[in-house]
């Protein structure tokens, strides 16, 4: 006799596992191995084997089922159906997590989760086959029933499955003053600290890349213009000291004694008693300098855009925060790093997609005319509008109350799509560097909205009604949420520090006691995100937040959240926060969810993607003080990230003074992170870079590559990196003009 097995191959019938699967049936109901029992698996066994035909598994089963059920044991028989029904639900799950794995290893299906993977490429290609075996591991292992339920739900959102499933936290401010200054160990070796401003910049990107491998998210120096200041003046004292030898002539001796005085006292470059002895030398030093410091800042941008250190190709998710620094030597750091973003890289010149950076407006430093860094404000603006690049942050905000003016590490920076450190309850205050958004998960809000109006459940509710048990439902949510949370921080917690020993070991992450990794993960940000106010509103009352009525609303949803993360903060003594969620992907597959259970609903499904967290919704048509306006109403509400933007026509670049009107509008709008989308479009044949229309007015190529925001980032050509959800938002995008 043979079986015919689920994969068409046929082998030998083998009795004895029709015998060990009607036993485990009887001892599962009995609690043990009886005589009857073992006569009846014997009977069974040997009934089929007298068939002696060909015969599936599933008619193999059900001879079993038959005569299990007509013996006087029922009992046994509805036992071992439900053994099979268990078993066939493996199988199947078994069988769909191969032909997903096949589909990601054959790139059949590619979606652009992250627009930075190319899931094409062999790298990409086995990270994503990869990150489907980790992500169902961390649904079926790691985590409660309650939070598998509510991801699978489209309820509450666990972002980075895959990273969930080995215990990885997510983004991270890098302290580069101490790395720099006391030097780090490798897995391979260890380097020592800095002695110019070249190695210096070189070493900040092989950080970065070491210190994205320890993590799933972003990057950041929190204040690059003054970290670089020492080793300016490091490269400096070289040329100095050259220039006397060689141009001035000075003797061997004389170098010596002086360069230990320089060691010794490590002067400003602007300082008249080291460098006013000869104005020829002094003039060498600072030339020689200014091309280090740029030339050392385009090695920068060049190693960050190239190194690649994950799977898919992707680059290093890096930000920078500069623009406060005014000494003389963080000047002319912050004079570099806009003149190379301005004048891009490559033999095209194309825009940098990494670093993000960052300028940090700060009061009485660079915001007005007579501020001793406007210059390097109007040289921000420059960037912004060819480059989209740099982003501003608001030091003065005030959700960053009680930072240390004259401590740079205090100041008010982001990782780049949006994070941020808020007020640290165990200790570190308003530090920056050294910490870092240890996880997030998001509330996918119109799921709960559709849910307060079931009438099922609820009857028939007018809008006050349906509005209170909306929050009802939301309360519940956001309690679950930080539960989530908890859950996945304690794994996080309970992970070797040689799971990430770059990290802790040079203590790279703040506060590590050498023992307990959760030393330091209790310094950083648990964040409870959003997704889809706009929809949500539309759901509950029929508006969105551009109107009186549903800002109204808007407040008392933000207001909940702020308050229920305040109050996890002081019960848990962790760092709860309010995160307004980049949701690159997550616009997309929420939307696809929703639409499968709810179908086309007007104003709110009738698109592929959900408004990301509290932004008026792309296609509402306003000027950019009118959007500034709404926003600012609400990015207050969040503590762990948020952003806002405004779209603005390629021509603003000949209009800098419109742009810093907006730039500081927001700010004085108290606006934490803003930024601006400006058309970037590059002929891929001769470099010419503007608002290009289907063809390049220089050459006539029409391989135009079309550089749009995704988040808070930069990326490739839209039209091939984004989701199809993200390429119809930006299609929806409208300007906002009549400024």
């Amino acid at each position: 006799m043979t079986v015919q097995k689920r994969d068409g191959r046929r082998v030998k019938f083998d009795k004895d596992k029709i015998k060990i699967a009607v036993l485990k049936a009887f001892i599962d109901v009995d609690g043990e191995e009886t005589a009857y029992a073992k006569e009846k698996a014997r009977d069974i066994a040997n009934f089929i084997e007298s068939l002696n035909k060909c015969m599936t598994v599933e008619e193999i089963q059900d001879f079993v089922e038959e005569r299990l059920m007509a013996s006087n044991r029922k009992d046994v028989a509805r036992k071992y159906i439900i053994y099979r029904n268990n078993r066939t639900t493996i199988r199947e799950k078994n069988t769909q997590l191969m032909k997903d794995i096949s589909e990601k290893l054959n790139a059949d299906n590619v979606q652009n989760q992250n627009a930075n993977v190319d899931e094409k490429s062999f790298g990409g290609r086995v990270g994503e086959a990869s990150d489907t075996v980790l992500k169902k591991y961390a649904l079926d292992n790691c985590m409660s029933e309650m939070a598998r339920n509510n991801h699978l739900n489209n309820e509450i959102y666990i972002h980075d499955l895959n990273s969930y499933a080995v215990g990885m936290h997510n983004c991270l401010s890098v302290p580069f003053d101490k790395l720099l200054a006391e030097g780090f160990n490798t897995r391979q070796t260890d380097v020592r600290p800095a002695q110019s401003v070249s190695t210096a910049f070189q070493l900040v990107a092989v950080i970065f890349q070491l210190q994205s491998l320890q993590q799933f998210g972003g990057v950041s120096a929190t204040h690059l213009d003054w970290t670089m200041v020492p080793y300016v003046r490091k490269s400096f004292y070289k040329h100095y000291l050259d220039g006397m030898k060689y141009v001035v002539g000075m003797d061997d001796d004389w170098i010596e004694m002086n360069k230990k005085d320089f060691d010794r006292d490590n002067p400003s470059i602007k300082e008249p008693t080291y460098f006013l002895l000869d104005s020829k030398a002094y003039k060498y030093a600072m030339d020689k300098t200014e091309k280090e410091v740029y030339q050392a800042v385009e090695g920068l941008y060049h190693n960050l855009n190239t190194l690649q250190s994950r799977s898919g190709n992707q680059l290093p998710f890096t930000s920078i925060n500069y623009g406060t620094c005014t000494k003389p030597e963080g000047r002319m750091v912050t004079k570099a790093l806009l003149e190379v973003s301005i004048n891009g890289i490559g033999k095209l010149h194309k825009t940098s997609i990494f670093p993000c950076g960052i300028f940090q407006c700060m009061k009485g430093v660079n915001r007005k005319p007579e501020d001793p860094n406007y210059d390097l404000f109007r040289l921000a603006l420059k960037s912004t509008a060819q480059r989209l690049y740099p982003n501003y942050a608001n030091v003065d905000w005030s959700g960053n109350e009680g930072y240390d003016r004259n401590d740079p590490k205090t100041f008010f920076s982001t990782m780049g799509c949006r994070t941020a450190n808020g007020w640290d309850i165990n200790g570190f205050g308003q530090l920056k560097d050294g910490r870092g958004n240890i996880c997030p998960v998001t509330i996918i809000m119109p799921t709960l909205a559709m849910e307060a109006k079931e009438p099922h459940i609820y009857g028939q509710l007018d809008d006050d009604e349906a509005i209170a048990v909306f929050l009802k439902i939301l309360d519940r949510k956001i309690h679950e949420a930080k539960d989530m949370l908890l859950e996945r921080y304690e794994w996080i917690c309970s992970q070797s520090p040689d799971s990430a020993k770059f990290m802790y070991e040079n203590g790279v992450m703040e506060g590590y006691d050498g023992q307990d990794i959760s030393s330091a993960l209790k310094h950083g940000t648990l964040a409870i995100g959003q997704l889809g106010l706009a929809e949500t509103l539309q759901i509950l009352i029929g508006c969105d937040h551009t109107t009186d009525k549903g800002m109204k609303l808007a407040k008392q949803i933000e207001q909940l959240f702020k308050d229920k993360c305040a109050e996890f903060k002081e019960q848990y003594k962790l760092n709860f926060g309010v995160y307004y969620t980049p949701a690159e992907n997550l616009c997309f597959t929420a939307m696809k969810k929703f639409q499968e259970k709810y179908g086309e609903i007007p104003n709110v499904s009738d698109k592929k993607f959900f408004t990301n967290s509290i932004h008026v919704p792309v296609w509402i048509k306003m000027t950019p003080t009118e959007k500034i306006d709404i926003e600012s109403q609400l990015t207050g509400y969040s503590s762990a990230g948020c952003i806002t933007y405004v779209e603005l026509e390629g021509s603003v670049k000949n209009n800098l003074d419109a742009l810093e009107t907006i730039i500081n509008y927001a700010m004085d709008k108290d606006i934490p992170y803003f930024a601006i989308n400006v058309p970037n479009d590059m002929c891929t044949s001769c470099g010419y870079c503007d608002d290009i229309n289907s063809e390049c007015p220089m050459c006539g190529c029409n391989e135009i590559r079309r550089l749009r925001r995704v988040t808070g980032y930069l990326t490739g050509d839209y039209k091939s990196a984004f989701n199809f959800g993200k390429q119809q938002e930006v299609e929806m995008r409208v300007k906002h003009q009549k400024f």
